[in-house]
């Protein structure tokens, strides 16, 4: 079934009435919106927060012509810096749930996007430029994956490693028809698949693997670094169609075999598109997701104090109409915040959930109002020493605009 009405379908999935089990107020954030620096035609936006502490804002401004500009810019103090130009061109692959990335460490940036290899729907590449000046030059642009195959690949996750730039992201190649002595081999159409490389300051890549060959065809992905571990997260695709939360842990040069966060058991013959998020600190690993299994949707959060070795059941935090659509981060060592969107009788907003270190609710407040539909996208979080940062799609009928805000960490702690 096409992708998109898989999605569409599973929007009118009936939903349970569950609420969480504390019952708090319908209250709002004190959050301080800023003037965002993306045009009123602008979308996929994206957060990313360098070991110096510098807050990296991306997104995609839509042009004339059928062309597109990634951009990005970076907090100083109470605004955004004036916005500089990654890359601008057409035949590039915009779509509300495969966004971009920008990522820095030093004076080094690596940025992604996608770009049309074929005239398929879901026929594009990854595409990678690299900056050793912050940004005010990028190099010219190269392909990550090597396969030269017309298919999908995206939905990729960045972190800088080591000096150099790790990636992962869902690699289509093994879903195309095999050529065998120079005609088409029609078998049936493989799985996509998981995999990950490192490339360095000068674009040579490097530690190509597969880390897993069957998984969800177009459900986000994530990515956290501790010390010199990596842990990825992803939505995985069996045999029996069971679509649920894997992680794997790269340690000590090698990556352990993938293994279920919780075993949801949602079987599903289609992809959500919708991705879990990951955070972590020290040995304490918390991953948010969204789940339909038996027919009822949740919004789930599983905590590990050892490192994701093993998980504790899950906890229920959706209002009991939940889109999805998540992220997670650890604020300190005894609070960590969750943001899903909920669906309301008018639109959908977006909310916040704050949990203690005994993984007790203290809090959970709306962030926003928006709607549900694809063109608003998901929000993202990120964090400094003293703010929270939250970016989001507002969507309306003539235009689609990056929204940016922040909230006080000691706000959301007191």
């Amino acid at each position: 079934m096409h992708k998109v009405l898989v999605y569409l379908l599973l929007s009118f999935l009936p939903f349970a009435c569950q609420v969480p089990s504390a019952e708090l107020p319908d209250e709002q954030w004190p959050l301080r919106e800023v003037a965002s620096p993306a045009s009123t035609q602008s979308g996929e936006p994206n957060l990313f927060v360098s070991e110096e502490g510098r807050v990296y804002l991306s997104w995609i401004d839509a042009l004339e012509n059928d062309e597109y500009a990634l951009r990005f810019s970076v907090w100083e103090g109470e605004k955004w810096a004036t916005p500089q130009t990654i890359a601008q061109d057409s035949g590039w692959f915009v779509n509300w749930a495969d966004f971009p990335s920008v990522v820095a460490s030093g004076d080094h940036m690596a940025a992604h996007w996608l770009t049309k290899s074929g005239s398929g729907t879901f026929e594009y590449d990854v595409t990678i430029a690299l900056s050793d000046n912050m940004g005010a030059d990028w190099s010219t642009p190269f392909v990550l994956h090597q396969d030269s195959l017309q298919a999908e690949h995206g939905f990729v996750s960045m972190l800088p490693y080591q000096g150099k730039t790790f990636a992962v992201w869902l690699d289509g190649r093994n879903t195309k028809p095999k050529k065998k002595q120079g005609h088409e081999h029609h078998h049936e159409e493989g799985a996509m698949s998981l995999r990950t490389a490192i490339f360095d300051s000068e674009g040579k890549v490097e530690k190509r693997e597969e880390l897993d060959g069957r998984i969800c065809d177009c459900c986000q992905t994530d990515a956290i670094s501790i010390g010199e571990d990596i842990y990825v997260v992803y939505r995985d695709r069996s045999q029996q169609e069971i679509r649920d939360i894997y992680i794997t842990r790269y340690h000590q040069g090698r990556w352990s075999q993938p293994r279920p966060v919780h075993q949801d058991q949602w079987q599903i013959k289609g992809c959500p598109v919708n991705g879990p998020a990951i955070c972590g600190r020290g040995s304490n690993i918390a991953v948010a997701w969204f789940t339909a299994a038996r027919d009822t949707s949740k919004v789930q959060l599983a905590i590990s104090t050892d490192e994701a070795d093993s998980f504790i059941k899950p906890i229920r935090v959706d209002h009991g109409n939940p889109l999805g659509r998540v992220d997670v981060l650890m604020l300190n060592t005894e609070h960590l915040v969750l943001s899903w969107m909920e669906r309301t009788d008018n639109g959908a907003e977006i909310r916040l959930a704050v949990f203690d270190k005994q993984h007790q609710l203290v809090a959970d407040k709306r962030i926003a109002y928006t709607g549900y539909a694809r063109a608003n996208g998901f929000p993202i979080m990120e964090m400094d020493d003293e703010k929270i940062f939250f970016t989001w799609t507002q969507a309306s009928e003539d235009k689609t605009q990056v929204k940016t805000a922040m909230l006080d960490i000691e706000e959301v702690i007191k």
